[in-house]
């Protein structure tokens, strides 16, 4: 299947016009996007000033943690399977996560759809949850900031179903308005520096009937949790590699008071679903409790729907 999607400039937001197989020009401002070794780039100049340090960092950090493969398989695998052996724990989380979103969101979702959708994947990472969507028939998109072969947008050349990879920025997604059936943010929403506005963009390109879903985002009941969290990473971080990880200023982490908060803000509701992660996590939860830690993070599936009279 040929997957096609519309596009539009992220700075302006008019439809981009075709120049060339590879190339989209926006009429209003001039401005060119270019399809560069398979992925659509739409991360304008300023921002990816603005972004570069994180994304050196970030990319630096999962090299030298050994993140991704050479081998085909160990993407079609994913994420039920780490071929590689390197992070069981966190795939373990991963597909927990998958399993709940595959076996009882997306069926209904589908039924109430009536028809292949369409699908954004962001945060994609190597694609792998783009590619299930794509399994499933869906015309999907993989956004992320990274582009690299290992663990970032290249890998998509690893996929035997077909999805668009496009390097973009959460808060100028370049699509527009009223396009998307399904956007998930994957493992990603947590990197946002904003949650009102990277959800307002989000929801501005979602159908009205569309679904918003956060995946494997930590959710604490105490900011101060998160907060505590945040510490010990980046003093993991400095021991191991010499930086604190910590050149974009991240929202980090989800609480029950933040979730009521945009609630209110985007005339949404949040529906929660809790995946079972096994006994090690629950142990791990209980241990915490018991000898008074600060509380381990949950990783619920958050589904947005909107409040009956919002437009």
């Amino acid at each position: 299947m040929t997957v096609a999607f519309r596009f539009s400039c992220p700075a302006c937001s008019t439809a981009l016009e075709p120049i060339a197989p590879d190339r989209l020009r926006c009429p209003s401002d001039g401005a060119v996007y270019p399809r560069r070794d398979g992925i659509w780039r739409f991360l304008l100049p300023a921002r990816e000033q603005a972004l570069e340090q994180f994304m050196r960092d970030y990319e630096n950090v999962r090299r030298r943690e050994g993140r991704g493969d050479s081998d085909s398989a160990y993407y079609r695998a994913l994420p039920f399977r780490d071929l590689s052996g390197h992070f069981t724990a966190d795939w373990k989380i991963r597909a927990a996560s998958f399993r709940v979103l595959a076996d009882r969101l997306l069926p209904s979702w589908e039924a109430r759809l009536g028809r292949a959708g369409v699908a954004l994947d962001v945060g994609a990472g190597c694609g792998w949850l783009a590619y299930r969507l794509a399994q499933r028939g869906h015309s999907v998109a993989a956004i992320d900031l990274q582009t690299n072969s290992e663990d970032g947008l290249g890998a998509y050349v690893h996929y035997d179903a077909e999805f668009v990879p496009v390097q973009a920025d959460f808060d100028g997604l370049p699509f527009p308005a009223g396009l998307v059936d399904l956007l998930v943010f994957n493992a990603s929403l947590h990197y946002s520096t904003d949650y009102l506005v990277t959800l307002r963009e989000a929801l501005r390109v979602l159908r009205p009937a569309g679904v918003l879903l956060v995946l494997d985002s930590p959710l604490y009941r105490r900011a101060s949790s998160g907060q505590a969290m945040v510490r010990e990473r980046e003093a993991a971080f400095s021991r191991r590699f010499g930086f604190a990880s910590n050149a974009l200023a991240s929202e980090h982490y989800l609480t029950s008071d933040r979730l009521r908060e945009l609630a209110s803000s985007l005339g949404i509701r949040w529906d929660l679903t809790y995946p079972r992660h096994g006994v090690r996590f629950a142990i791990r939860r209980w241990k915490t409790r018991l000898f008074g830690r600060r509380e381990a993070a949950r990783f619920p599936l958050i589904v947005a729907r909107k409040e009956a009279g919002v437009p």
